[in-house]
This record gives structure tokens, C-alpha cells and sequence, in this order.
């Protein structure tokens, strides 16, 4: 993968600049800077490695370079689009979503907020983060990590939920610039619903474990919360049923599958 690469695998798609780096500490530290600096709407910033790339909840991202994909695509929201900020977040999990299953005949799944598994283990975190200068919004910068190849997949006692690749999923090696314009079609495509009911019926087909038990881990430590996943209310919280029969809406956290019992 090169700039030259790049420009023409992505030509006709509303990128604005092309931002290509061997190596970066972060595409989101990188397309956050350029915002700053009065990048325009659809600045994309591409690396073939990240040193400090970052995931939700404070986690690191590792790409592994030549098996993963990571980019950041800064966009300047309009001020209908800022009424829906907390949105950007699960359209980039959608998109990554969509472009596997429209385009690789994929099942992908997202898991709230925007985690994509695959066959119930996770190819693509995202990050993503609001730039601001005061009380103004500068911009929204959509940070995407895609394990590609098997080198990008960390053992499972690495992590805290099972990682696969998109490649084990297609049984074929995949060209990273190929995925990556595969994804920034659905961004594009998606964006123009944002905030619409048609964007979170899309979100409720493509969310995992609906009908089933998991447990979400909070943002404070050690506390969980185990129900049975109803879907996700109208501001994008998750909806749980607790065995209580009561319901809750889960505002940030981690899900996974609940540890089936064990004993009598």
C-alpha cells in the first residue's frame, strides 16, 4: 500500500485529502491535528502501522503491519448532523458492517456500541472522537482498526473477547485498500441517514446478541450488569432485561456473552 495506491483505489469517492503514513503513533492523533490546522470535510489519514493506536474504554489498538487496516476519516459535521454526534460511532461499526456482508458476502455483526465480529469474534474496534475549540465543534474524527490477515489476530489470552480476521472469514487473501474503499462507500452512504429511523432500524438488524444473555462490564471497576439484550432505545443506549423482568438502558460499558452457570 502506497499514497499513489490509495488515490486511485478510492477515485469517485468524496475524499477530500489523502493522508498516507509507513508509520504513525495514531491516524486519529494525526487526523485530529489536521482538523485543527482547517483540514476539510473527508480528510483521511492511512497507516500501515500504528505505535499508540487506541480502542474504547481506554484499551490499545495494535495494527499490525501488512495484516491490518487502520485509518481515521475527519469529517466537519453540518449543524443537523451535530444534533446526532453520538451516532457517528455506531455508523462507522455499521459501515464496516455493511461493507463486509454487501460487498464479501460476509455475516458481520455489530456489537454495542460499534465492535464488528465475525462469526461471534471481533475484527474491527472504533474510536471515535469529537474535536472541539471552546464551545465550537471543529470536527468528528471516525477511527477504524480491521484485523485483515491472520498476522493481525492476538491470541486469546491477550484479549479481552475473541479476535479473528476478515481473511478466515473469506478463505482468500484481501487487498487492504480494496476493504478500506469497500467501507468508505457504506461511510458515505450511511452518513446521509444519520440519526433517521431507517438508520436505527439498520442498527437493530445488525446487532448481536439480541434475544440472548450477556453481561456488561461498566465504566467503574468490577461492576457488571447481566440481562437479556432487548435492543437499543432511541438515543442509542443498550436495552436490557433484568431477571427481575425490569428494564434498563445501559448508557457505556462492555458486552459480552454471560458465563453460562455452572453447579446446581
Amino acid at each position: 500500500m502506497n499514497e499513489s495506491i490509495l488515490r486511485s483505489a478510492l477515485a469517485g469517492l468524496p475524499v477530500a485529502q489523502i493522508h498516507y503514513f509507513v508509520e504513525t503513533g495514531s491516524t486519529n492523533d494525526q487526523a485530529r491535528m489536521l482538523l485543527e490546522q482547517g483540514a476539510p470535510d473527508g480528510t483521511l489519514v492511512v497507516s500501515n502501522a500504528q505505535t499508540q493506536g487506541r480502542g474504547r474504554l481506554g484499551r490499545t489498538w495494535v495494527t499490525t503491519p501488512g495484516a491490518a487496516l487502520a485509518f481515521s476519516l475527519a469529517l466537519r459535521p453540518s449543524m443537523p448532523e451535530q444534533n446526532h454526534l453520538a451516532f457517528f460511532s455506531p455508523l462507522a461499526g455499521l459501515a464496516v458492517c455493511q461493507a463486509l456482508q454487501l460487498e464479501y458476502r460476509v455475516a458481520a455483526e455489530v456489537k454495542w456500541p460499534n465492535d464488528v465480529l465475525i462469526n461471534r469474534r471481533k475484527v474491527c474496534g472504533v474510536l471515535v472522537e469529537a474535536s472541539w475549540l471552546g464551545s465550537r465543534l471543529q470536527g468528528v474524527v471516525l477511527g477504524i482498526g480491521i484485523n485483515v490477515g491472520l498476522a493481525a489476530v492476538p491470541p486469546d489470552d491477550q484479549v479481552l473477547f475473541p479476535a479473528a480476521c476478515v481473511e478466515q472469514a473469506l478463505g482468500r487473501p484481501l487487498e487492504r485498500v480494496e476493504l478500506l474503499a469497500a467501507v468508505l462507500r457504506q461511510v458515505f452512504s450511511l452518513r446521509s441517514a444519520l440519526g433517521s429511523a431507517a438508520f436505527h432500524t439498520m442498527w437493530q438488524e445488525h446487532l448481536a446478541f439480541r434475544g440472548e444473555e450477556v453481561r456488561v462490564d461498566w465504566l467503574g471497576p468490577g461492576e457488571t450488569v447481566d440481562g437479556q439484550v432487548l435492543g437499543i432505545d432511541p438515543n442509542g443506549n443498550l436495552r436490557l432485561r433484568l431477571q427481575t423482568g425490569s428494564e434498563i438502558s445501559v448508557a457505556a460499558g462492555d458486552v459480552r456473552l454471560r458465563p453460562l452457570r455452572t453447579g446446581l
